[in-house]
């Protein structure tokens, strides 16, 4: 009777299992994903060893303005006083400690952003050489800003086509110190920065014109008013900054870990070459550091030893597919580690210094470093405060 019984019992458990994983996987195949992702090719991390081993370095920083200002992404400073933009859409003047909302480029109702692209999103901040701000906005374009009055000029729109192709994601931007050129990246021919999650699991070329484009690197002449485009097929291109000696740009490629150089004088002008790969994390801002070099911020971390999801995901398309048809991105972040990690670059592109948080308790979501007078002040696409680091104590 024993035998007789889990016979029925097996069978009535595979028959209840099958019913249900049955439907369960038509659904899922039916299912739509907003994404169609491309296996990439990434080299194993490096790894966390010698100036990149762990450290708790970055919990040291303190938290200023907390739950005054979101997500401030980009940080400069005009003297003592610093600007920032943030996710609602705002351009942000901090003096003596008190915040003042000074311009806002998108439009919001009744001050509460409801939807990105309307109210706009301040991404890469710079300070021109007659003390205006220049500013990257994800879905408006290139902005003038005066910091006194707030009064607004657009440089570059959205809605200009530049080479039959309107821009969907303006990221950052650098500026030579005598204000005539800027350079500036699209990150995407197809997704906007609400979308920026897709964009890094996509991680494929996707057709901008004839060929297979996807970010770009442009150039705009405030003299002229022309905008050229002087890189192509980056993926993900995000961070921008000239070097010391304005002879050449450095272009963060997020999703491949790494930094392309992009020669704008001298006898390699036009020419492009790698300046660093295979880094131990997803490159986001990268600004000048006092020693001559560069403060690269991680947004995300490809833990080595340990398990990095990327790394993980990035040979697999399919499991990227499920995981997208069946959550949201929102929920998909949730489950990104918030491993903090700032590191030196040296002039040549060596491994100087790295700061880290594990865990992300005091600083998550890095986005920028920008040092100023002895600290590090450091930015956040998420984070309700902005940090600062003090180099001295570290």
């Amino acid at each position: 009777g024993s035998t007789y019984s889990s016979k029925v019992f097996c069978v009535t458990f595979l028959t209840l299992a099958a019913s249900l994983t049955v439907p369960l996987l038509g659904v899922i195949v039916l299912l739509d994903c907003p994404i169609d992702p491309q296996p990439i090719s990434l080299k194993e991390p490096p790894l966390l060893m010698g100036v990149l081993e762990p450290n708790t370095k970055l919990r040291k920083a303190e938290r200023l303005w907390e739950n005054q200002l979101y997500g401030p992404e980009s940080i400069v400073n005009i003297g003592d006083v610093l600007f920032t933009g943030t996710a609602d859409g705002k351009i942000i003047k901090i003096k003596d400690g008190e915040i003042q909302t000074i311009a806002r480029i998108g439009h919001s109702l009744f001050g509460v952003c409801e939807d990105e692209p309307t109210c706009g999103r301040p991404l890469g901040i710079r300070v021109g050489p007659n003390n205006t701000l220049f500013v990257a906005d994800a879905y408006y374009g290139l902005y003038e800003v005066d910091p006194d009055t707030g009064e607004m000029k657009v440089l570059v729109s959205t809605k200009t086509l530049i080479e039959g192709q309107k821009l969907s994601f303006v990221n950052d931007l650098t500026v030579t110190r005598d204000g005539r050129k800027i350079y500036f990246t699209d990150s995407s021919s197809k997704w906007q920065r609400q979308d920026f999650l897709f964009l890094i699991m996509e991680g494929t070329d996707d057709g901008r014109q004839v060929s297979l484009i996807q970010g770009i690197l442009l150039e705009y002449d405030t003299v002229t008013k022309e905008v050229k485009v002087l890189m192509v097929g980056l993926r993900f291109p995000n961070g921008v900054q000239l070097s010391p000696a304005e002879d050449f740009i450095l272009v963060q490629e997020t999703t491949m870990a790494r930094i392309k150089r992009y020669y704008v004088s001298g006898l390699m002008k036009g020419g492009a070459d790698m300046f660093v790969e295979n880094m131990p994390g997803l490159p986001d801002n990268i600004r000048l550091s006092s020693s001559g070099g560069y403060w690269v911020a991680m947004s995300a971390v490809r833990c080595n030893p340990g398990f990095s999801m990327l790394d993980f995901l990035s040979e697999k398309p399919w499991i990227k597919r499920m995981i997208f048809k069946l959550l949201s991105q929102e929920t998909v972040m949730n489950f990104v580690p918030k491993y903090s990690l700032v590191v030196e670059l040296s002039e040549t592109g060596s491994y100087q210094r790295s700061f880290h948080d594990p865990n992300g308790v005091i600083v998550p979501y890095i986005s920028e470093a920008h040092e100023h007078n002895g600290y590090l002040y450091l930015g956040s696409f998420r984070s309700p405060y902005i940090c600062r680091l003090n180099l001295q104590h570290v």
